[in-house]
């Protein structure tokens, strides 16, 4: 490797490298310099104006699960330096970055993992095939002949390779079909959460810089959704160098490469990977020194504009007029024949495979919470019930019990509409919704913790305490309902203007663009940074789409498509204090309700002193709380019998018969079935009614929200999860730091 390195990345290539790099960054920075200003002034308006979005029913977690372990296990990892396949003990900490150690008992140790591998960028590919033909798509000319030695030999038929236009690849492979999967689904999950890099509540640095990447793009003529957004600020800035960086090193470097087909697709990765990490370096540097520079400006910005606020409105407004009146003939015939008749096939595309994911969200919350419900009444009551809180706790951070959820919106597609709207992969809007759908998920758990943990406190005895946990999920359910109309709505809106407006710009750029400079002169010098034309232009253009947008997902609403409620639909008297609950201290169901408590109460620990507690919570939280855990006995390449894995109900009916048996069986007299009667509902409302409805295709289409449930004949279940939980002992404490996991990858 060294080798080919040194031949074609030479001082004077690394030089020149350096300064395209150099050049490139510059110019972006200087756009986000100039969009700071602006997404400054946008959110200190925001603050003052407010949104108008529909109050939130469900509770978020404000303190996030961290120092969880999601997934650990072993898989064989191929070592390039070798050319040998090594068995990896591996896992994936509450960052989701993937740590590889080089077996169990290095991890125990605490020696240093053999790498950290941030998967922000990669693809997960399921077979040599696929990435054979991808590698050949690369570099061009390099197709291996029909019966040579491919560039990867998997030694069964069960890889998964972790793929990158740029950086390191990687490859892992398995010995079942069923530990791909389930791997694939932990990888998809990192991916995911990597990938959605830039965090929610940047409310300034955030939008300064993805508006600034789209401006940057469109000064290059390049318009559409960009599938290498993806990341924290440092790796996209990375990616746009290498867009353009790559074409010109394949042009100068590939013709150079020596050796067969497949020798030169090794050096080309091996290059492409080099010139990305010294990228990444110089690209870091940059951007933290620029980002740096911003903040120090940003109080004195933040005084001008409480000063002026006024002024500066009036005065983007006056800008806004002018634009308008001169643009808005050819915007509206633009969207009238161009846009306005594909909007309803592009909503109805996005709406299927969208909601599909929300139901079944709601299906896998509704069944979890039941069979913890039967778990509870079959295994002791509250003394049982910390142990399965704790799991459902991170029930949004499962991957594979949130598999079914995500891969609804696989089905996704546009086309015919992809090539119109010049959208090069749909990849975004998955991913999206995808989020949107884990955060719901954590919302409904989080709001079902609290009610639940309120209720507790009554001290109910084993049948009040199912009936509670009954009456408590029908109320979250209704509440998600709501929510999951609202952030479905604003997540087809978003969808829709991201596909427009890159169309309508790119559509009106040759008769308007060139035409902007001259409203310039219309901006006060003292306002010039929080106001600038090319951003008022693309407001004025979306403001000619957004109504039928709006409409488009209005009618949709009407027509009762998907659940969706109806803008006019609120939700009246639904737990007005709710809100105040969570202001309390997280609910550490272990340390409340642990298996030696007696008679339903809490068993508070002993008192230690102060460092041995924190010690303790440190090491138990490292070690106990991983959300999934291989079902297998054996290894990778261990023989071992598989036991089947205990059955739950699935259908409604059944889960119903078990826990009305559950209660007869545990009670004297027996109980009756659950009378929702005597459970305390929320207030009906006349337009509610008929949509709190499920959809039709969903199995707890006749369990409503507020609705009578009758449980018929039960068999009890004597698992929730089908997991089990490690020894307190099982785990020691994870030695990686924000920084080892932030970057592209570190290697030890």
């Amino acid at each position: 490797m060294g080798d080919v390195l040194s031949t074609h990345l030479d001082d004077a290539r690394r030089q020149h490298i350096a300064e395209k790099t150099g050049k490139i960054l510059t110019e972006f920075l200087q756009f986000y310099e100039d969009q700071y200003g602006v997404a400054l002034f946008n959110s200190m308006r925001h603050e003052i104006e407010g949104t108008g979005l529909p109050q939130a029913q469900l509770l978020w977690r404000k303190v996030p699960l961290d120092e969880r372990i999601i997934f650990s296990g072993n898989l064989f990892q191929y070592q390039e330096d070798s050319k040998k396949w090594r068995n990896r003990f591996s896992l994936v900490p509450h960052n989701y970055g993937l740590v590889l150690y080089d077996n169990k008992v290095a991890y125990e140790r605490q020696v240093p993992p053999r790498a950290v591998i941030n998967s922000a960028g990669y693809k997960i590919l399921t077979s040599v095939d696929q990435y054979l033909e991808l590698v050949g798509s690369s570099l061009p000319g390099t197709t291996a002949k029909s019966g040579s030695a491919p560039i990867l030999k998997c030694p069964t038929q069960f890889p998964l390779i972790l793929w990158h236009p740029y950086a390191r690849h990687y490859y892992f492979c398995m010995m079942t079909e069923a530990e791909q999967d389930k791997w694939q689904a932990v990888l998809q999950d990192c991916i995911r959460h990597c990938n959605n890099g830039i965090p929610e509540d940047s409310k300034v640095e955030g939008p300064a810089f993805t508006d600034a990447i789209r401006m940057y793009r469109q000064s290059k003529e390049l318009y559409g959704t960009w599938e290498m957004l993806c990341g924290n600020e440092v790796q996209i800035l990375s990616n746009l160098v290498m867009e353009e960086l790559g074409p010109e090193l394949k042009a100068e470097l590939a013709p150079r490469l020596k050796g067969k087909p497949q020798e030169r697709q090794r050096q080309w990765i091996q290059i492409t990977d080099a010139v990305y990490r010294m990228v990444y370096e110089q690209a870091k540097a940059r951007f933290e020194e620029v980002l740096a520079k911003v903040q120090q400006a940003r109080p004195a910005m933040k005084a001008i504009i409480r000063t002026d606020m006024d002024q500066i409105i009036t005065s983007k407004e006056h800008l806004a007029s002018k634009i308008r009146a001169f643009i808005l003939p050819k915007a509206e015939v633009c969207v009238r024949n161009h846009v306005q008749p594909y909007i309803p096939s592009i909503l109805e595309a996005l709406m299927v495979p969208t909601s599909q994911g929300f139901t079944e969200v709601r299906d896998v919350f509704f069944k979890e919470v039941t069979d913890m419900n039967l778990n509870v009444i079959n295994e002791g009551g509250i003394d049982k019930l910390g142990e399965y809180m704790e799991k459902l706790s991170r029930l949004a951070f499962h991957p594979l019990k949130m598999h079914s959820c995500y891969e609804k919106m696989e089905s996704l597609r546009l086309d015919g509409l992809q090539q119109r709207f010049d959208v090069s992969s749909t990849s975004v809007f998955k991913q999206r919704a995808q989020i949107h759908m884990r955060e719901q998920m954590d919302n409904a758990v989080y709001t079902f913790e609290t009610l639940l943990h309120q209720e507790l406190g009554k001290g109910p005895t084993k049948e009040e305490l199912c009936k509670s946990i009954q009456r408590v999920l029908e109320r979250v359910l209704k509440k998600y309902d709501y929510d999951s109309s609202s952030v479905r709505k604003r997540f087809f809106r978003e969808a829709l203007l991201q596909i427009s407006i890159p169309f309508l710009l790119k559509k009106l750029a040759p008769t308007c663009k060139s035409e902007l400079p001259r409203f310039q002169e219309l901006i006060f010098e003292d306002f010039a940074r929080f106001i600038l034309v090319e951003n008022t232009y693309e407001e004025v253009v979306l403001q000619t789409v957004m109504k039928d947008i709006l409409q488009a997902v209005k009618e949709a609403a009407v027509q009762r498509k998907h659940n969706l409620y109806r803008d006019s639909m609120v939700m009246h008297n639904s737990d007005p204090n709710l809100h105040l609950l969570a202001e309390g201290a997280p609910i550490d169901w272990s340390e409340e309700y642990s298996n030696s408590g007696g008679g339903g109460s809490p068993s508070p620990s002993p008192s230690p002193p102060e460092a041995a507690t924190l010690s303790e919570k440190r090491r138990r939280a490292k070690q106990v709380v991983s959300v999934v855990q291989d079902e297998e006995a054996g290894m990778p390449f261990e023989a071992g019998p598989e036991s089947p894995s205990p059955t739950s109900p699935d259908s409604v009916t059944e889960i119903r018969g078990l826990l009305a048996q559950g209660l007869r069986a545990e009670s004297s007299p027996p109980a009756s079935p659950l009378p929702n009667g005597a459970l305390a509902r929320e207030s009906p409302q006349p337009e509610a009614a008929p949509e709190a409805s499920s959809p039709p295709d969903s199995p707890l289409q006749h369990v409503l929200p507020g609705k009578a449930v009758d449980f018929g004949p039960p068999k009890p279940s004597d698992q929730e999860t089908g997991e089990q939980v490690s020894s307190p002992s099982s785990h020691p404490a994870l030695h990686t730091t924000t920084e080892d996991s932030a970057g592209v990858q570190t290697e030890f």
